[in-house]
């Protein structure tokens, strides 16, 4: 096969964008402007291994000698230092499938939006980036982008209320084997059980992982602004509560969110990590860019 009618065909198959890519895109290009970049690692220079091409991969990547020996398309890919890796997860569970209005985006519609755009910067710095809930290694490159969006949209297509009985519904990040020195950024509204969420982020800092989180909260759950009567449905189980006057419980329900707020902060300050915190209706840049200058600083300023 001509090596000009490989690239076609690889041009071809990388032409459609998931919407969450062009959206994720558009907000890493704004904070680009606004940003100096990231340390970066080297590319590396050794070679790994061949694989097939990928949707999403970019033609430069193709080996168009290994190409030519069969009918398929292969890129090269070089060793990398995995300690300089970045792994990414956003929660899925059910509480995250929520917006208080229809014109908000759902808190998983924004922390997918945050989780891909910072992807987007990583990948124009030259590093590696991976889904923590996903096998495989990190990779770099706009396929590797490409990929992340394709798996977070088919997983947002499913049927919301299946996600009460996946093994991820307790908001709690998995537990995962990575290499000492990798970093990590969570991105969830961590309205889980503290204990739980500490024990796991303490496990991956005593195994020398650095973090990042980022919490998402739609207006309403740091607001509480419903009046009177108040029906209450569980996403996650939990059964319904309904409320004759909102106002009596508003107080006590912020000081609640108040305390888990400052255990997050702690929890972030005992173990080195950083700590973002968004809103549904602000700006996802203004998050994206905290978070990208928050990867940037050298550990010992955090």
């Amino acid at each position: 096969m001509p090596n000009r009618t490989l690239r076609a065909e690889a041009e071809a198959l990388s032409a459609p964008l998931p919407p969450l890519l062009v959206a994720a895109d558009r907000v890493a290009a704004t904070v680009a402007q606004g940003v100096h970049g990231r340390r970066r690692t080297g590319q590396g220079e050794t070679f790994w291994q061949f694989r097939g091409y990928e949707q999403g991969d970019p033609p430069q990547l193709i080996d168009w000698r290994q190409s030519g020996k069969t009918d398929r398309v292969f890129v090269r890919e070089l060793e990398w230092e995995a300690a300089q890796s970045l792994w990414l997860w956003r929660d899925g569970s059910a509480s995250m499938a929520w917006r208080s209005y229809d014109d908000l985006p759902e808190k998983r519609e924004r922390a997918e939006l945050l989780l891909l755009a910072t992807a987007s910067l990583l990948v124009r710095a030259g590093e590696h980036v991976a889904l923590l809930d996903r096998p495989g290694p990190p990779r770099a490159g706009r396929g590797t982008l490409m990929r992340m969006a394709m798996q977070l949209q088919r997983e947002h297509a499913a049927d919301p209320k299946a996600a009460a009985e996946k093994p991820e519904a307790s908001g709690i990040p998995p537990a995962r084997d990575l290499p000492r020195n990798a970093e990590l950024v969570l991105i969830g509204d961590f309205l889980c059980p503290p204990d739980e969420l500490g024990e796991r982020i303490r496990n991956y800092a005593a195994n020398g992982i650095h973090g990042h989180m980022v919490q998402v909260l739609d207006p309403a759950e740091e607001t509480l602004p419903y009046h009177g009567r108040i029906r209450f449905e569980g996403l996650e189980g939990e059964p319904n509560w309904l409320l004759s006057r909102v106002e009596g419980v508003r107080e006590r329900y912020l000081a609640r969110l108040n305390a888990l707020r400052e255990s997050l902060e702690d929890l972030a300050a005992s173990v080195g990590w950083s700590l973002t915190l968004h809103r549904c209706d602000h700006a996802p840049e203004a998050a994206v860019l905290a978070l990208y200058q928050a990867l940037s600083l050298p550990r010992e300023k955090l």
